[in-house]
């Protein structure tokens, strides 16, 4: 990426007193007119830079100045790396060693060990191929065809996409899609059979409101029950330690929001026989139905 080529010859600048195009060209496997147009991004960003020709020519500070060493200190390049290498956990390629060997950061190299985020899971290739051609579609801006599954079935689908985020510890690809003529988000583990279109797609406008995710998921469907002391830690990860109550037989009392019935019922019931709803009465008798369901399949 620029960025990571433009912070790569500031320190490569920084380190030795003079380079050459070419040697920058090499290092950076870009074309010395790609180098030329780094260095001129540099001088405007505010980093005086003098170019000499001849023989002893090359690149170079201007004499007597130093950069500001708070523009990238240690820290704050351990946490640029650090991001490059969450990154690179469902990527095939391995920029963030790739800039540290670059810039001659080995002991960057113990702080990017110190902490690592893996934004994988156990679908790690397909989900980086995955990641890798809907970019692709991106930067290209060519259409995108899957087959996704979803709670109402599954379909065919063709849309121009947009962004790709990572939240609500899953991955996402935002798009409009053509069947619906409005924007979607399509979560990747539902999405299969994806292939590149020859269809290309000019850029739309995205409007704010559709940029706002999660803003019709609402908190005000409360269901009170009572678990058993064992599934305390489930209790402290999902809502933290103050979310519940200890009555005098040991057993966790809680009264907690959901977005709704639906939505609470799978949360109980992967609880088993460790919690009993109280209220409301709907969520009660929405318990007892389902139980009542699953039991009747294995008579």
């Amino acid at each position: 990426m620029k960025i990571e080529r433009l912070i790569g010859i500031i320190t490569t600048l920084q380190q030795k007193e003079k380079v050459t195009a070419p040697y920058l060209a090499e290092k950076f496997e870009v074309s010395r007119r790609t180098i030329n147009r780094d260095i001129e991004d540099i001088c405007r960003a505010g980093i005086p830079i003098v170019t000499t020709q001849g023989i002893n020519g090359g690149i170079s500070l201007m004499e007597g100045f130093a950069l500001d060493t708070t523009v990238f200190t240690r820290q704050e390049l351990s946490t640029v790396f650090t991001g490059l290498k969450s990154l690179d956990s469902v990527s095939s390629s391995q920029s963030a060693d790739k800039l540290a060997s670059k810039m001659g950061a080995g002991d960057t190299l113990e702080l990017i060990d110190s902490m690592t985020i893996d934004l994988a899971s156990f679908y790690k290739s397909s989900l980086s191929s995955k990641i890798e051609l809907i970019k692709k579609g991106i930067s290209e801006r060519k259409c995108l065809a899957f087959h996704y599954y979803y709670n109402k079935g599954e379909a065919d689908k063709l849309i121009e996409p947009y962004r790709i985020y990572f939240m609500w510890s899953d991955w996402y690809v935002f798009g409009y899609c053509k069947q619906r003529q409005d924007f979607r988000l399509y979560k990747l583990r539902r999405l299969w059979d994806l292939q590149l279109s020859e269809e290309s797609y000019e850029v739309r406008a995205i409007p704010d409101e559709k940029l706002q995710f999660g803003t019709h998921m609402t908190d005000d469907y409360f269901v009170t029950a009572i678990y058993d002391s064992g599934v305390k830690y489930k209790l402290v990860e999902e809502y933290g330690p103050n979310s519940f109550s200890v009555m005098e037989d040991g057993r966790l009392y809680a009264k907690w929001g959901f977005n709704s019935a639906e939505d609470a019922l799978p949360w109980f019931l992967g609880l088993g026989d460790k919690v009993k709803v109280i209220e409301p009465p709907e969520m009660v008798e929405m318990m007892k139905d389902t139980l009542a369901t699953v039991s009747n399949k294995y008579l």
